[in-house]
């Protein structure tokens, strides 16, 4: 596979793109503190008149992710770029789409996201429409056996996952995501709808017929394949999500990780840095 390691930082390419997709978690921050080297990218790229959106799949509205950010001292002014998975999927859950009433699987940060429609959510699972699943239980968030009891009974019911992610990092834990519970879920056959990377939806929110698009990120199920999914051209950050399969590597060969999930890249750096 060709692809270019920006060894000088993103400032080798920056020009040649007019819109840049950029992952939060793992790239601009690990859950515990910022990356300064990504802040230094999106003021470059505001220098630059470049259009960036701060592209997560975060089961929340963007005001909660933003709130978030605050606390690690994030620059205001880019909290106008955030565009979450949560708001993409909220559009659809206001109209009813997936049905008139829900169980939320998911821990209670995340009662924000339908929280104008909270009278829709039942307490029970067999007396909702569908499931809406953010992520884990606060009390089950490392036991992914405890999901398969719970929804063996109701893989009749659609389950609405508003964020594809599998695991993160939050500094050097790992925690699970809601894309690991809706990934049970269809292993049990149950039907699943995603929103977020990588699924065409989140980008056709935020992204309008744009030619020159880089989407930047360090998940290769989400964020790269959602770019080859949508043709944009991507640049991987190999030390986040991924870090491990790439340090076990005995040669700098990298085509097995990308062959094992299928995807292509354009560029790659370790860090993002500009």
């Amino acid at each position: 596979m060709n692809f270019l390691h920006l060894k000088n930082g993103l400032r080798e390419i920056a020009d040649n793109y007019k819109t840049f997709s950029i992952d939060l978690w793992g790239v601009v921050h690990n859950g515990v503190s910022l990356n300064p080297k990504a802040m230094e990218v999106l003021d470059n790229l505001k220098k630059k008149n470049k259009k960036f959106i701060l592209m997560t799949n975060a089961p929340r509205p963007r005001q909660n992710v933003a709130k978030f950010l605050s606390k690690l001292n994030f620059n205001k002014d880019y909290y106008q770029n955030i565009f979450t998975s949560g708001d993409a999927a909220l559009n659809s859950l206001r109209l009813d789409f997936h049905g008139k009433n829900f169980f939320h699987l998911g821990p209670k940060r995340d009662f924000d996201l339908f929280i104008e429609f909270k009278e829709k959510r039942k307490n029970k699972i067999e007396s909702a429409e569908f499931i809406l699943c953010t992520g884990l239980f606060d009390e089950h968030e490392n036991d992914l056996f405890y999901y398969r009891n719970l929804l063996e009974k109701y893989v009749n019911k659609k389950m609405v996952c508003t964020n594809p992610d599998l695991i993160v990092h939050r500094g050097s834990k790992k925690e699970y995501c809601a894309g690991s519970v809706a990934k049970i879920f269809e292993e049990m056959k149950g039907k699943v709808i995603y929103y977020g990377k990588p699924y065409p939806e989140i980008y056709k929110d935020c992204i309008h017929d744009e030619k020159k698009v880089l989407v930047i990120g360090d998940n290769l199920e989400t964020d790269i394949k959602g770019a080859n999914n949508m043709h944009y051209d991507s640049l991987f950050i190999k030390n986040g999500i991924h870090q491990d399969e790439f340090n076990s590597l005995t040669s700098d060969n990298f085509d097995e990780v990308f062959d094992k999930y299928q995807v292509k890249i354009n560029y790659y750096q370790n860090h993002l840095s500009w």
